[in-house]
């Protein structure tokens, strides 16, 4: 069972809208569905919200150390709340998918994500979860620009259909079937298959 879940993302108006922060966008979303609100928890570095379920509590983080860092708030929680890695699921932007894409996968490499790699560094392993969001890759190859960019209005239709078909198999990604919400998310993206 999934007992932490973790938007990516960079703290600020400043950067709300950015490609980099659609973990923190998800989230937000989430929070705002469950009737949650996110408080300040300064000496983890976060923000957080309790999400209270039949299951048990799930704690909603946005690490607000700026992406590179994120991994101190990650691992200071784990480590207070006794979350095992394997608990924590982690949402973030994958500039390797497209947009309108997701992917559910456990454990593996950063890929070169500097929060995915903050948080290798300050949890026991990284067989954690993730959920990868599709941002594309940009056309001229620079990558910074990218993703402290806005995505244009098409990609935030996708970006919704997205979060909403994701949303839907919550529940049963938190539960650990991960296939069966991969399986369920494709369905909702993809009705006519």
């Amino acid at each position: 069972m999934i007992k932490m879940v973790v938007g990516l993302g960079n703290p600020g108006s400043k950067y709300a809208e950015t490609r980099h922060n659609v973990g923190f966008r998800f989230l937000d979303q989430l929070a705002k569905t469950e009737g949650l609100s996110f408080v300040s928890a300064p000496r983890f570095r976060a923000e957080t919200a309790n999400w209270e379920r039949t299951t048990g509590r799930v704690l909603l983080v946005k690490p607000q150390t700026f992406m590179n860092d994120s991994g101190e708030a990650v691992g200071a929680l784990a480590r207070y709340y006794q979350i095992d890695e394997s608990e924590i699921l982690v949402i973030y932007d994958d500039l390797d998918l497209p947009v309108g894409k997701l992917r559910i996968k456990q454990g593996g490499g950063h890929g070169g994500h500097n929060g995915l790699r903050s948080i290798h560094a300050h949890l026991p392993s990284n067989r954690y979860p993730r959920v990868k969001i599709g941002i594309g890759r940009p056309a001229n190859g620079q990558i910074t620009p990218w993703v402290l960019g806005r995505a244009c209005a098409a990609d935030r239709i996708e970006e919704t259909r997205l979060f909403d078909a994701l949303q839907q198999a919550f529940s049963t990604l938190l539960e650990g079937r991960y296939d069966t919400a991969a399986n369920r998310i494709h369905l909702a993206l993809n009705p006519a298959d």
